[in-house]
């Protein structure tokens, strides 16, 4: 395995359950989990960082004014899938939520669906060469 060149953090309630939804339905590895409240995945550049909140040091921790981090938002990553339809179907099948239904742009169809959490993964089939990586 490489190193990835994309890193993004999320904030999930549960890492264990965000390792299963990631690994399990998504095609990420674990890279390593050395502590309850973080975890690193891959997915060929991507790596994911997973952070509980307050599970300090580190990304969950609060911030100065005691803020604590929290899932959800609408910021997201997106990753390409050949068969949208099919792949929708799989997630449906292990009882994922999907924020909308699937929508078609310019460059391909798209459509939302939550970790355990409640982070937006945006999944994409391409319909256009140029939009695919």
């Amino acid at each position: 395995m490489g190193i990835a060149t994309v890193s993004v953090r999320y904030i999930v309630d549960d890492v264990d359950t965000a390792i299963d939804f990631y690994c399990g339905q998504l095609g990420f590895d674990e890279v390593m989990h050395p502590a309850p409240a973080f975890a690193m995945l891959a997915r060929g550049d991507l790596r994911l960082v997973l952070s509980a909140p307050g599970g300090g040091p580190g990304g969950g921790q609060a911030m100065p004014d005691g803020s604590v981090p929290e899932p959800g938002g609408w910021n997201r990553f997106q990753l390409q899938v050949d068969d949208l339809d099919a792949t929708v179907d799989q997630l449906r099948q292990s009882g994922a939520y999907f924020r909308n239904e699937i929508v078609a742009g310019v460059g391909g169809r798209q459509i939302l669906v939550e970790d355990p959490a409640g982070n937006p993964v945006e999944l994409f089939e391409p319909i256009l060469d140029e939009a695919r990586l």
